[in-house]
């Protein structure tokens, strides 16, 4: 796996995975810490979103180098994205991100390069104007209430799976504020990303995808550019231990169209 530079993303459906011994199986693979965490959260279908989450994680790693999926180490920076701890060089070149939207956790993987994702379920999930007038950039916002009303919800949702894929590609989370940087949709199915000089980055460095996944979902990926021209995008559904198979997905638009 050493040249590999595409990037992988696994989709695991927790409400389809219920079978009692498969998740003993699965809390055998969670560390101490994480057996803690999970234990802390309130409610059922947290506790088994946690779970299937991390062994999502741990199986899914095991692929890209020979590690057990026990022997995963993670710590965070100081923003709070996780980042894998193990001292291998094959482990450490390895770049994950993880997302989750109602019944679905999306992991992406890549080796060298930055890599974040968002998934939102836009049909379940209202959108809120509200936000965008104080978040977005004007621009943004301005072109949100032009929509007609019946699309606003996509386009919010647009705006929105954007913006988090940016700032978790970049390890910053919300210490970069939303209106300090905007998308632009040139075209039918063109992204163009713009930003304020004072962010210390550049509109080149990245690459974005937004696609859609089955009927709910609306994912966006941002990944660092490389020499050598956009990577591969891989999709499968996994149920950790039990089965794997492509998935099916829909490109609606990239910074490449």
């Amino acid at each position: 796996m050493a040249d590999w530079r595409g990037i992988d993303l696994w989709c695991a459906f927790p409400g389809r995975i219920a079978d009692a011994a498969l998740l003993r199986e699965y809390h055998g693979l969670l560390s101490e810490t994480e057996r803690a965490r999970q234990r802390r959260l309130y409610f059922e279908r947290d506790r088994h979103r946690f779970l299937v989450t991390r062994v999502l994680v741990r199986m899914v790693l095991s692929k890209y180098a020979p590690l057990e999926p026990t022997q995963w180490l993670f710590s965070a920076n100081r923003h709070g994205r996780p980042e894998i701890a193990n001292p291998e060089p094959g482990a450490r070149s390895i770049v994950f991100n993880v997302s989750h939207s109602m019944d679905l956790i999306m992991l992406g993987v890549t080796r060298g390069r930055a890599l974040g994702l968002d998934v939102e379920g836009v049909r379940e999930q209202a959108a809120s104007l509200g936000i965008a007038e104080r978040f977005f950039a004007p621009d943004e916002a301005r072109e949100l209430h032009a929509q007609p009303a019946h699309h606003r919800q996509r386009r919010f949702f647009e705006y929105w799976t954007l913006k988090e894929s940016y700032i978790k590609a970049r390890g910053m989370g919300l210490s970069i504020p939303l209106d300090h940087f905007s998308f632009h949709f040139p075209g039918d199915s063109g992204i163009r990303l713009a930003m304020r000089a004072d962010q210390q980055d550049w509109a080149a460095r990245w690459h974005f995808w937004q696609f859609g996944l089955e009927r709910d979902y609306l994912t966006a990926v941002c990944a660092e550019s490389m020499p050598g021209g956009p990577p591969s995008l891989s999709v499968r559904t996994i149920v950790p231990m039990v089965s794997e198979r492509r998935q099916d997905w829909r490109l609606l638009r990239s910074t490449e169209a």
